[in-house]
């Protein structure tokens, strides 16, 4: 039974990135069956994200507070009857509190099953631990949008049904451990992982997702307006940097443990600089390729880095801590299409050079006030 569980541990980090990208590929079929445009379907993923991201700043804390294997189980039950909504959906105003009830569940699993996994393992193997984690979770951000234009193909009520099931099944097995709360002097406040170590690893996570990961959406428009590509082909690219961060999942995670977290965020983040000027510049397109899956090497360098630091003494270990470094992440992801696309529009080699320079130096800049503060 501890094995399963810890598979489901493992199996859990996939589902979070799945459910969020779930709707991706389905956006003019769920359009026609809600009667709204496809621009407006869009908000589908907005729906999701904003809650996860909004929900992480405490759930973290909350877990540590309630248990974190009862924290999780009841995370997987909202993840259930938020996917059923959906799928009974018959107004669009419904399917998008079903998505928002997404996002608040997944809030309750992700950041909490970092913090277990990093108490289910010794520290000498906590990067290859936490690289495994990281490439599921790259998996099931690549592949949502797979198995959600397949479904759609037949109906895309079939992607919320399966990861109704996915999150059953998940919470009848549970995690190793994690059952007792804290109480008395070790019950955390909400705001005790708001510190300035953890805030400054999640700006670190915001600018190495954001501008690196996160540019799949500057990146497709390359790939259409300067390489002709269709939106099968450009899907097809885009896999690329998911499927490279899970082939090299154990080298990545060996290298977090034998050289250091902060050694691999840095490789990770000028070498992802580096690569984001380059795809923005390089007229092969095969090259370009080439690059966006070495992307994908350098964006798991720093997630897993990332998350060893936080878990680890410089960000207290915490649940909470975990939680509040993922949810600036995601916000610095959610705001790169913002502020890059009419850039992209006004010079393409600005959108690109714009992220590799905060790559390249502001990562770097940011760990080295860390380090400072903390002499």
């Amino acid at each position: 039974m501890v094995a399963l569980r810890r598979a489901a541990l493992f199996l859990g980090a996939f589902l979070g990135p799945f459910g969020g990208g779930l709707t991706a590929a389905m956006l003019p079929e769920l359009g026609a069956d809600f009667g709204v445009p496809t621009a407006t379907a869009s908000v589908s993923i907005t729906a999701y994200l904003l809650p996860f991201a909004g929900v992480m700043l405490v759930s973290g804390t909350l877990g540590d507070r309630w248990g974190r294997g009862r924290t999780v189980v009841a995370g997987y039950a909202l993840y259930v009857v938020a996917s059923l909504a959906c799928v009974l959906a018959v107004s669009w105003p419904v399917f998008l509190a079903g998505r928002a009830l997404q996002g608040v569940a997944n809030a309750f699993t992700t950041p909490v099953l970092l913090a277990a996994l990093a108490a289910a393992v010794e520290p000498d193997r906590l990067g290859r631990a936490l690289g495994w984690f990281g490439s599921l979770q790259a998996a099931g951000q690549t592949s949502a949008p797979l198995f959600g234009g397949l479904a759609a193909e037949v109906d895309w009520r079939w992607a919320f049904w399966g990861a109704a099931g996915v999150a059953l099944l998940l919470g009848v097995v549970g995690i190793p451990g994690g059952s007792a709360r804290a109480t008395g002097d070790a019950r955390p406040r909400l705001r005790s992982a708001w510190t300035g170590p953890v805030l400054r690893l999640g700006l670190v996570a915001a600018i190495g997702w954001g501008c690196l990961a996160g540019l799949n959406f500057l990146l497709a428009l390359r790939l259409e307006e300067q390489f002709g590509l269709g939106a099968g082909p450009r899907g097809l690219v885009l896999t690329a940097l998911g499927v490279a961060g899970i082939l090299t999942a154990r080298l990545i995670g060996g290298a977090v443990d034998r050289l250091g977290p902060r050694r691999c965020v840095l490789a990770g983040a000028v070498g992802g600089g580096v690569l984001v000027a380059l795809i923005g510049l390089v007229p092969v397109l095969g090259v370009v390729v080439a690059l966006w899956a070495l992307g994908g090497v350098c964006s798991q360098l720093i997630l897993v880095g990332v998350n060893a630091l936080v878990l680890g003494p410089a960000g207290g270990g915490g649940g909470g801590a975990v939680s509040v470094v993922q949810a600036v992440r995601f916000a610095g992801t959610a705001a790169s299409p913002v502020a890059l696309t009419p850039v992209y529009h006004a010079d393409p080699l600005v959108a690109f050079f714009a992220p590799a320079a905060l790559l390249a130096a502001g990562v770097p800049a940011v760990l080295a006030v860390d380090r400072t503060r903390r002499a």
